[in-house]
């Protein structure tokens, strides 16, 4: 038991794509003294006991009794140096995930957050709250907030409303286009949690994405390849497959698709997907979807053809197409809950100027200088 353990459990999970990809999730392990946190851009699926942060959970209770600043860049640069203030002698060069608070918070050995796209069907939903209430009972559902400090909040103020109404505190947490968190005292207990929630949704899904047909084959397309490998500053990696063809068909059809689920899927594939019409020069595309975003694209959609996932590197293109590709099937899950609901506007522009993602995305992509890491 302990941190051996926390290792295993994470590496089961990390290194399964249906619960977690590109840097997606973290999880922990406490005792009385000491949270053992999973390092700020740390693998999961090839995490070992050196991955983690023991941090000193006085020092993490103390943080919530600070007057901290209004101004959310302020509150978050604070809040971000107390974390670093509450790591363990020894723990300097680690840095520890933005989700700290929130694990210390709940009153479990252990905690194991994913964002598994199926859970993400029911959590970026339209009917998410309700379907959560009628699947998983006794479940908490927080909605839709900015990571760290503020969701930390948000489950903070339920779970005292819990004790004070003499409940105890729920080992399932799911979090409006976030994912979940399970909490237990044992990893065995994890499993089960985790395994009941995947077959409560795959009984409730009615669709799934089909992947079928041909798959990342350029056909026609190699030209506007090599256009887009250029103006993204490195490559373009494409694909087509069935779910691809149906998106790509019109602007209209591919509306599901064409924002940010989740923080991750903003991180890794962008916010704000290109979709070039048929017949219209991608270049001149290109300069009115930067110009009206501010930000290069990392997903191209070339009417009729398919997707393109753009980077600086042949490894940051096929990971925004990765992450799109988890898009569609959050997309098509979501149909049996109502229909797909994308994060807010306010809540995509805080990611996407958040300093702990832009490091986060940095470390799984290797665009962070040995200088930067912690």
């Amino acid at each position: 038991m302990g941190l051996k353990t926390l290792a295993e459990i994470s590496r089961f999970y990390g290194g399964d794509p249906d619960y977690v990809i590109a840097g997606g999730g973290n999880t922990s392990f406490k005792d009385t003294s000491t949270l053992w946190i999973k390092a700020s851009g740390a693998p999961l699926g090839e995490i070992s006991e050196a991955g983690f942060v023991a941090m000193d959970r006085a020092k993490l209770t103390g943080l919530w009794e600070l007057a901290l600043p209004g101004n959310s860049k302020d509150r978050e640069d604070r809040v971000l140096a107390e974390l670093m203030a509450a790591r363990k002698p020894g723990e300097e060069n680690k840095r520890p995930s933005v989700e700290t608070l929130l694990h210390d918070l709940l009153p479990f050995t252990y905690v194991v957050h994913t964002h598994p796209s199926l859970v993400n069907g029911l959590t970026c939903s339209r009917n998410g709250e309700q379907a959560v209430r009628e699947l998983f009972g006794g479940a908490l559902w927080i909605p839709v907030s900015d990571p760290g400090f503020v969701l930390a909040s948000a489950v903070r103020e339920k779970l005292d409303e819990k004790r004070r109404n003499g409940e105890k505190a729920p080992d399932l947490i799911f979090l409006q286009n976030h994912g979940v968190f399970v909490g237990a005292d044992t990893p065995e207990k994890i499993k089960t949690l985790y395994g009941e929630i995947m077959a409560v949704l795959n009984g409730a899904v009615k669709r799934r994405p089909d992947f079928g047909g041909p798959v990342s084959e350029y056909g026609g397309s190699a030209g506007a390849a090599r256009t887009l490998g250029k103006l993204s500053g490195g490559s373009a990696v494409f694909s087509r497959n069935n779910e691809i063809a149906a998106l790509t068909a019109s602007r209209a059809v591919f509306a599901p698709v064409s924002s940010a689920f989740t923080p991750d899927h903003i991180v890794y594939a962008g916010s704000d997907p290109l979709f070039i019409d048929g017949g219209k020069d991608i270049e001149a595309a290109w300069k009115d979807h930067t110009d009206r975003t501010g930000r290069p694209p990392k997903i191209a959609a070339l009417e009729g053809t398919g997707i393109f996932g753009l980077g600086g590197t042949e490894k940051n293109a096929a990971l925004a197409l990765e992450l799109f590709t988890d898009t569609m099937k959050v997309a098509a899950y979501a149909e049996s809950f109502g229909g797909p609901r994308f994060m807010p506007e306010e809540k995509i522009a805080f990611i996407n100027n958040w300093e702990a993602e832009q490091y986060r995305a940095r470390l799984v992509t290797g665009s962070l200088s040995e200088k930067w890491r912690f």
